[in-house]
């Protein structure tokens, strides 16, 4: 039986390796994909809380570019052939309707990350990509340059012109993102920066906070701190058993890491405070006279039946613990000091940073295969002459917001259209 022999080979059946293969299929090449899972996007699926967080609309290019940092320049020309207005449509055009939330960050109507995987898939159909699931890869053959073929562990061989390595990170081990990308690469002569955890959950030293588990918080602005403000957000975080997490949380987490990779700062991470605003919109004076029109409109009322209009429920208690105010004193015998203290926990909410949560819950990967080895007008290796890299497994990362996600489809689409027949 004579073999199929395609005009590219996509390993990794997520964001970045289903829009390179649909593109390719689109432009009239024969595409295989192969994932080693049994189904694809399995990471996709559990983005955005299952939401699927698809792009971000920032209108403007250059902010948007701006965000990944340094490395960012390397996006110009993904963004410019597809960029996050042109994931909208894509998605629109396909019957996937959008909304876009606070931070530009774009959503399926439905909210319902089934949905963006489903159009994907309908996509891979349309354009006859082969899929090929439960197909793990133990070798990548090279000759003279070039990979001759890729072999998977149940023996068979799937050869092609030209190969893709979209296999993303090694974060959320559990989807299958272990980090084989890597490995092969660095076999391939590619070098791979320092991998780290990136966008992860933030470990803090008091135990209190697992009496706020589950606790969700919105409109509340969270910094940074080591003697002076190093970083700041506002939007939603959230209490775990251990620390925190949400939106905001994530993207410090980012900033946490860059700290910690100074050397210097590694001697004296004991003193990174986080501190919280609950109360963002207001500032002290304000919040004060907030709380005193509270206080007089429940002048005989024991403090800790008092704060049930400021504070969300479960928070109550740790504040009134942390405030040292007797629980079941009246609250017109509240002092001016007292009240003061209450103001400034409503306003730094102050909890020491322990460390990060590992790969296991990180959101992305940062680092990856050094950019200089790739051409960025077309994603093609600089090492290997056959050889295309797209998505989470280059060392370009972003804060959470659907910058990632869309780094994936505009690398994919760019790797997808070097295909057209």
């Amino acid at each position: 039986m004579e073999k199929i022999i395609y005009n590219l080979a996509v390993i990794g059946g997520g964001p970045a390796g289903m829009m390179a293969g649909g593109r390719a299929g689109e432009l009239g090449s024969r595409v295989i994909l192969i994932e080693k899972n049994n189904y694809l996007g399995t990471k996709l699926l559990i983005t955005g809380k299952g939401r699927c967080n698809i792009t971000n609309a920032e209108e403007d290019l250059k902010k948007l570019i701006n965000v990944y940092g340094p490395n960012g320049k390397f996006l110009y020309s993904a963004l410019n052939k597809f960029s996050n207005k042109d994931v909208i449509n894509f998605f629109e055009s396909r019957g996937l309707k959008t909304k876009v939330e606070r931070g530009d960050r774009v959503f399926p109507v439905s909210d319902n990350s089934k949905d963006v995987l489903e159009v994907l898939k309908k996509y891979l159909k349309q354009n006859n990509v082969a899929i090929k699931t439960d197909a793990e890869v133990k070798n990548i053959v090279v000759k003279n340059n070039s990979i001759t073929k890729i072999e998977l562990k149940n023996g068979e061989e799937i050869i092609a012109d030209n190969y893709l390595i979209a296999t993303g990170g090694k974060s959320y081990p559990g989807t299958g993102s272990t980090g084989d990308g890597y490995k092969w690469l660095k076999e391939l002569g590619h070098t791979i920066t320092e991998l780290k955890p990136a966008l992860t959950p933030i470990i803090v030293k008091e135990n209190m906070v697992k009496e706020l588990e589950g606790l969700s918080l919105k409109n509340v602005e969270v910094s940074l701190w080591k003697e002076k403000k190093l970083a700041s957000y506002f939007g939603e975080a959230l209490f775990t058993g251990n620390g925190l997490s949400g939106p905001v949380v994530l993207n410090l987490s980012k900033k946490i890491n860059e700290y910690f990779e100074s050397s210097s700062a590694r001697a004296t991470t004991d003193k990174l405070k986080i501190k919280i605003d609950f109360k963002p919109a207001l500032d002290f004076s304000t919040l004060d006279k907030r709380i005193q029109k509270d206080f007089a409109k429940q002048k005989n009322k024991q403090f800790k039946n008092s704060l049930d209009k400021l504070l969300p429920q479960k928070l109550i208690p740790v504040i009134i613990k942390l405030s040292k105010i007797e629980d079941n004193k009246k609250v017109n015998e509240i002092t001016k000091e007292e009240r003061k203290k209450i103001v400034k926990l409503l306003k730094e909410f102050e909890l020491n940073v322990k460390g990060l949560v590992g790969f296991e819950k990180a959101i992305i990967t940062s680092g990856g295969v050094d950019l200089k080895e790739v051409n960025p007008q077309t994603c093609q290796s600089k090492i290997i002459d056959n050889l295309y890299l797209a998505g989470e497994i280059l060392d370009i990362d972003g804060p959470t917001g659907g910058y990632n996600l869309q780094v994936a489809w505009s690398t994919g689409c760019l790797v997808g259209q070097q295909f057209k027949k």
